[in-house]
């Protein structure tokens, strides 16, 4: 019994020693162990195997950093884009309505002087009617003064009985006439009346309108300058994404820097600085600077996967593994590659059996050099033309040179057409050899290599356009 529990906790305790180590790297603080200065004194103990490895492993980090921080720029960048097409339909609006406000104003205005003109009018009217009102009182004052006439008054007054009664009828007429006028302007004025009263009413309206666009006018300020705070203030979160994501991003091309010093490649590129000579050697061959650079993403990470291993047989071309020391077969072909690999290390001062190369894959042989992986014995065809569009000695663990000879073979084999099928084509080419395409693996060969380099190809063209607006 006593055995069996042993047997139990000795199996805990070893379940524990496996699980320990990952249960210590999750809870591990990488902000800590990838702060620049705790690398340095890291690496100053650590040998370089283990150097690299913690500076991979931070890279992969800051990589991962600058990621989250790229979607909450595109999250804010989206939100800062929404709040100023509000602030411009506001501004829109506003405008709109001080234009509505404007017209309205003209109309009030207009309104107003046809209203005083219809007063002027009717006090006119007013004045004719009181005079009308005088003359046609006195007309019948004196109708009636000769109404009251005594007949005999009449006979002596001396005047002839048909001239008085012709007078009378007159008078008569005038007192019709007078009253018809009368009522014509009484009508007259009742109709100003009226027209003042519907002038008021449509004025009134007017102003009533104007007053709920003026309100309409304050509340769309007041929502415009509430927008514009929020706007100001995604722009503020918007720089400091911008700020974080800068300084990842410089941070993780410091540790970029060490690891390509760390595998032979001296003055790494950071992105820009790729595309820069990316777009130089483009103009000399016509190669697309996007396809060239997905081209050596696919083949090294810019130049971060340039050798894992160093050949040591000259006879059988087997090697090792830098890392572990173990050793590795098929390193470097040594029908194929072995002299123009030496020949090419001795003439650039290397040593030939410490020089980083690539390991081999599953298939093939490996020994691929530097960040664009020529196999030394395809360098040895473009080592000339190199120097002579260089004037020196072409050196493929050399950025420039690199990329240059690369864009030269991409554009031998289709890529300068800078179509689809071409780069396809080249891509492969530059995979696999020309003859790729009567190879019973050349549907792997599409899968596996051909059709990432077009992904990242259009990946890269987005960030070149992000990177000169």
């Amino acid at each position: 019994m006593l055995c069996f529990d042993l047997k139990k906790i000795f199996l805990f305790l070893a379940l524990i020693s496996l699980i320990f180590p990952f249960l210590a790297w999750a809870q591990e603080d990488l902000s800590q162990t990838c702060d620049l200065n705790y690398i340095e004194n890291q690496c100053k103990v650590l040998n370089s195997t283990q150097c690299r490895q913690l500076l991979e492993k931070c890279e992969a980090y800051y990589n991962q950093q600058s990621d989250a921080i790229e979607k909450d720029l595109n999250k804010t960048n989206a939100e800062k884009k929404n709040l100023q097409a509000q602030v411009d339909s506001l501004q829109k609006k506003i405008k709109n309505l001080n234009y509505q406000i404007s017209q309205s104003n003209l109309i009030i205005k207009d309104l107003g002087l046809q209203i005083q003109d219809t007063e002027s009018s009717i006090e006119k009217t007013s004045v004719k009617i009181n005079d009308y009102k005088g003359k046609l009182a006195n007309v019948l004052r004196v109708i009636h003064e000769e109404d009251q006439k005594p007949v005999m008054e009449i006979l002596f007054s001396g005047a002839t009985l048909s001239g008085f009664f012709d007078n009378v009828v007159a008078l008569e007429r005038l007192n019709v006439k007078g009253k018809d006028l009368l009522v014509d302007i009484k009508t007259l004025k009742t109709n100003l009346e009226d027209q003042r009263v519907s002038l008021d009413s449509e004025k009134d309206e007017l102003e009533r309108m104007v007053e709920i666009q003026t309100m309409q006018q304050r509340e769309s300020a007041k929502t415009k300058k509430e927008q514009e705070y929020y706007l100001k203030l995604t722009e503020q979160e918007y720089q400091e994404y911008l700020k974080q994501k800068t300084e990842v991003d410089k941070k993780a091309a410091e540790i970029r820097t060490r690891i390509f010093n760390l595998i032979g490649v001296p003055n790494a590129p950071t992105f820009e600085e790729a595309y820069n000579i990316a777009k130089q050697v483009g103009q000399t061959t016509g190669v697309e600077p996007a396809f060239l650079l997905a081209v050596l993403t696919q083949e090294s990470n810019l130049g971060k996967n340039v050798g894992q291993c160093y050949v040591k047989n000259p006879s059988t071309g087997s090697g090792v593994l830098i890392k572990t020391g173990q050793k590795v077969s098929k390193v470097m072909s040594p029908t194929r590659d072995i002299v123009p690999f030496t020949i090419i290390a001795q003439e650039l001062g290397r040593d030939p059996f410490n020089t980083p190369v690539s390991c081999p894959m599953s298939y093939g042989w490996g020994g691929a050099m530097g960040p664009a992986q020529f196999i030394p014995s395809t360098w040895m065809i473009y080592k000339d033309r190199l120097k002579e569009i260089n004037g020196k000695p072409a050196d493929p663990w050399n950025i420039k040179d690199a990329f240059l000879a690369a864009a030269l073979y991409l554009a031998d084999y289709g890529a300068k057409s800078q179509t689809d099928s071409g780069e396809m084509n080249a891509a492969l080419s530059y995979f696999a050899g020309p003859g790729w395409a009567s190879s019973s693996n050349k549907n792997i060969y599409k899968r596996d290599y051909g059709n990432p380099v077009m992904v990242i190809t259009r990946d890269y063209r987005s960030d070149i356009a992000a990177m000169e607006q």
